[in-house]
């Protein structure tokens, strides 16, 4: 399949997904939702997939949302809106739920839904230069691509809170400290290595494993101890009978270093 607003390409196990629309900002439309729905699908389908690593090209990381496509119809925005929604909704899930860990790499400007993606990640790197700018109730909107969600899981609900309603922009650093990102680079070109090195790391680790901590860490603030407890359980059981685990367990009593196949 061919995209219109990314790249995507599969090899050694990794999902490359760049957002390829540099002469826009990297927007946020009906293209980009309904392009990176089926990408979260071929991501999560594919089992040569072990790892996603998703970055931008162009000046910004993006823009966020599309205005131009906003003022087209202001009797049928809304229904353009909840449908773009629908779209990347469904995306935000399937690679929050999918086995690989999503690394992504912003870098320069990151708006709007675009924070909410960051946040989405399993790991997020950045440039010293990049700026993180909350964008929605600047035109006066609430939010969305799972922002509500997991902003305030990464950073704590009341900087989450005041970050969106203030309208704050958020330096390469603060966001460092707040908990938004993982780590931040000195420059872009670096930023890019060591997201393509963590990828790589990633693609060879145990993929099941991965999976069932992801889907363990969705759930932790909305389970009681008991029900979470249940879950670890489940998941732990359901890990030792995968190959990878039977073979480490074999590789480390023999002093070796295991290798994990994702199976």
């Amino acid at each position: 399949m061919s995209y219109e607003a990314f790249e995507f390409t599969v090899a050694d196990g990794i999902a490359h997904v760049v957002w390829n629309q540099p002469e826009r900002g990297n927007p946020i439309d009906e293209t980009f939702c309904r392009e990176l729905a089926a990408i979260a699908v071929e991501c999560d389908g594919r089992p040569e997939v072990r790892a996603v690593l998703m970055e931008a090209r162009g000046r910004h990381f993006s823009v966020g949302g599309d205005l131009k496509s906003f003022v087209r119809d202001r009797d049928s925005l809304p229904r353009f809106v909840k449908h773009a929604a629908g779209l990347v909704n469904g995306a935000v899930s399937r690679l929050a739920r999918m086995d690989a860990p999503l690394v992504m790499v912003c870098h320069s400007l990151v708006t709007g839904g675009a924070v909410g993606l960051t946040a989405a990640a399993d790991f997020a790197l950045a440039p010293a230069d990049s700026r993180f700018y909350a964008a929605f109730t600047g035109i006066g909107f609430s939010c969305d691509c799972g922002t509500s969600y997991h902003l305030p899981r990464r950073v704590g609900t009341r900087r989450a809170f005041e970050f969106l309603v203030r309208n704050q922009t958020w330096s390469a650093t603060q966001a460092l400290g707040y908990g938004l990102v993982n780590e931040v680079l000195p420059d872009e070109e670096l930023a890019r290595a060591r997201g393509r090195a963590l990828a790589a790391e990633l693609a060879v680790g145990p993929t099941r494993a991965y999976g069932e901590i992801k889907r363990l860490f969705a759930s932790t603030f909305e389970q009681p101890l008991e029900a979470q407890l249940e879950a670890e359980a489940r998941a732990i059981a359901k890990v030792s009978a995968s190959d990878d685990c039977w073979q480490a367990f074999h590789a480390v009593l023999a002093k070796q270093k295991p290798e994990f196949r994702g199976r």
